[in-house]
């Protein structure tokens, strides 16, 4: 062992002359590792920070939460002339699941419609996203208050014109000092009176629950109907901790075309979009690109390889005639392939951590100029980027190394005078 750090501490302090004494051809020559590096990490940060970014905007959400409405999330086999015929899914149907399906922890109604302004005062706010929901849409979000309450099942069933916002609605109506808890806004002609405001969520993708408000699914419906199919009405379904995801979805099927009257012969007229795929479809996407990025570098990589091997072949020239009085003063053909072996794989990790701190001061740039979308270097993309640039040098390495442990010592000392 004391042999080997031996050698790992010389074939340090030889990689480091490489680079003191020809700063030009050794930075050159490790260009390719650097830029190599840079493209697979960028990649790889890049990528987890969206994926990160996805899953924070739907954490609250438990992946086998279920969307029951007229059309798909995914790809779907069903031609799109029909499944466009498909009915909406209803108030009624929620309250027919609601009483009649087992093993249900939440179920909810919602309804989408379009941005509206808001107003207090003389203070406004455009294009605010409103969550038309029902009362128990508080339990699948998991949302969080930060004063205040959500409305009630009362107040749900009711439509009464209760309003709770996100914290920068909040913030830009009312400020950080004045209290939202039962001040009036007004929107689509009426006036909400504000029972709670969210705590800060950050943003996703251009989307936030910071910049939308919720009220009772019913006060949409006695505005635009009940069954507006430009309203995209869908019911979502979180079970019980534990139940059988394929046996749920079976049971909904069932209780859902028994509920529509559905022959035999006919198929679903309804899709169960469960979420769990959604964050599959994520996980795919995001090994693709990782995947594409990771070729795309491979050929940085290569160039940079080549570079290293010929800064060793140059190495094992410019020391021949010491390779051949080590060899003479009993160093063994193993000593000498691991100096140079050693030495490669120091260079290509120089060259990779350089590439690493070019992907992290470039994170913190691009992270103040998207505002609250942050790009992350873990600890694992730092691992794998140290690790691809001490395979690199180890690659390049090997046939340099190998030539210069079979050289004969006494050729070695006559070719060095």
């Amino acid at each position: 062992m004391v042999v080997y750090l031996r050698v790992l501490r010389e074939s340090f302090f030889f990689a480091i002359n490489a680079l003191r004494n020809n700063k030009l051809r050794t930075f050159l020559s490790l260009l390719g590792v650097t830029i190599g590096i840079f493209s697979i990490i960028a990649v790889l940060a890049s990528v987890d920070s969206l994926k990160k970014e996805i899953e924070g905007s739907i954490s609250g959400l438990d992946n086998s939460t279920i969307y029951l409405g007229n059309f798909s999330f995914g790809p779907t086999e069903v031609p799109q002339w029909k499944w466009e015929q498909f009915p909406v899914a209803t108030y009624d149907e929620y309250q027919f699941l609601k009483r009649n399906m087992p093993d249900v922890e939440a179920i909810s109604y919602t309804l989408n419609v379009g941005n509206e302004t808001i107003k207090y005062e003389d203070k406004s706010v455009e294009n605010v996203n409103i969550g038309a929901v029902t009362h128990e849409y508080y339990d699948i979000e998991d949302l969080k208050l930060e004063e205040g309450r959500f409305y009630n099942e009362l107040e749900s069933n009711n439509g009464s014109n209760v309003i709770v916002l996100g914290h920068e609605i909040a913030n830009s109506l009312f400020g950080t000092s004045e209290m939202a808890i039962g001040k009036k806004v007004r929107m689509y002609g009426q006036k909400f009176s504000v029972i709670g405001v969210l705590q800060k969520e950050g943003f996703a993708l251009g989307d936030s629950k910071d910049q939308a408000v919720f009220l009772p699914v019913n006060i949409i419906r006695r505005m635009f109907g009940g069954n507006n199919r430009s309203l995209f009405p869908f019911i979502i379904i979180k079970p019980e901790k534990g139940v059988d995801n394929d046996e749920f979805i079976a049971m909904l099927t069932q209780k859902m075309r028994i509920r529509r009257g559905l022959k035999a012969e006919e198929i679903d007229d309804f899709f169960i979009n469960q979420l769990q795929g959604f964050t599959d479809a994520i996980n795919n996407i995001t090994g693709t690109l990782n995947g594409v990025g990771f070729m795309i570098s491979v050929f940085s990589l290569l160039v940079g390889g080549f570079g290293i091997a010929n800064i060793m072949f140059v190495s094992v020239k410019e020391r021949t005639n010491l390779i051949g009085i080590q060899k003479s003063l009993g160093a063994k053909n193993r000593f000498i392939l691991l100096q140079f072996l050693f030495e490669a794989m120091i260079l290509a990790v120089i060259g990779g951590l350089i590439g690493l701190i070019f992907v992290f001061f470039g994170s913190l740039i691009a992270s103040s100029f998207t505002g609250d979308f942050n790009f992350v270097l873990s600890p694992f993309n730092i691992f794998v980027g140290t690790l691809i640039s001490a395979i690199i040098g180890l690659i390049s390495g090997i046939v340099p190394a190998v030539s210069a442990a079979r050289l004969n010592p006494v050729d070695a000392i006559r070719t060095g005078m």
